[in-house]
């Protein structure tokens, strides 16, 4: 085993309302990347350029990458566009091959449980990928909504709730802090 590398990895689930989730795992990315560690972030239903961790990660190159699998608009999730279909399936395949390579210590699947309550990747076909996973590999599931298939497979479970937020008092988000 590499000096770093991860003896036994786990599947974590970063859900629930409130702030910090994808925030979180970022984090983690840059704990991993200062003991050596390779992260992969595929970003899902994401498509801005203006998201401050898109620099940010380049500084922490070769260790941690990202890539965004979605368009620069919100999703419908009663009625998704098929390119947002396509682009989530896109970004899954590239997660999919990371995963089972095993190259990376930590994979972050960001907002892949929005994906899936909205309909755009189904749950079976994710768990089946998430029970063969490398055993030296960390996964963290993130988003709203996980659906009891991820939290039942997952060994950490922690949701985010709001207490208090200032965009109930229309702050929008923030170049630096929420985006």
């Amino acid at each position: 085993m590499r000096k770093g590398a991860i003896e036994k990895g786990y599947i974590q689930v970063y859900t629930g309302n409130g702030k910090g989730k994808t925030t979180a795992s970022l984090g983690l990315a840059v704990r991993a990347a200062g003991h050596g560690l390779r992260t992969v972030i595929v970003q899902f239903m994401k498509g801005w350029i203006d998201y401050g961790e898109l620099e940010g990660v380049k500084m922490l190159a070769p260790y941690v990458e990202i890539h965004q699998a979605g368009r620069d608009t919100f999703v419908n999730r009663k009625a998704p566009d098929p390119e947002d279909v396509r682009l989530a399936r896109r970004g899954w395949e590239l997660a999919k091959g990371v995963i089972l390579d095993g190259k990376a210590d930590i994979v972050v699947l960001d907002e892949i449980n929005c994906a899936v309550d909205f309909g755009l990747l189904p749950v079976e076909g994710v768990v089946e990928v998430l029970k063969e996973k490398p055993a030296g590999m960390e996964l963290v599931l993130t988003g709203r909504g996980a659906p009891p298939a991820f939290i039942e497979i997952a060994d950490l479970v922690t949701e985010m709730r709001e207490v208090k937020h200032y965009y109930a008092n229309g702050v929008d988000a923030r170049v630096g802090i929420e985006r």
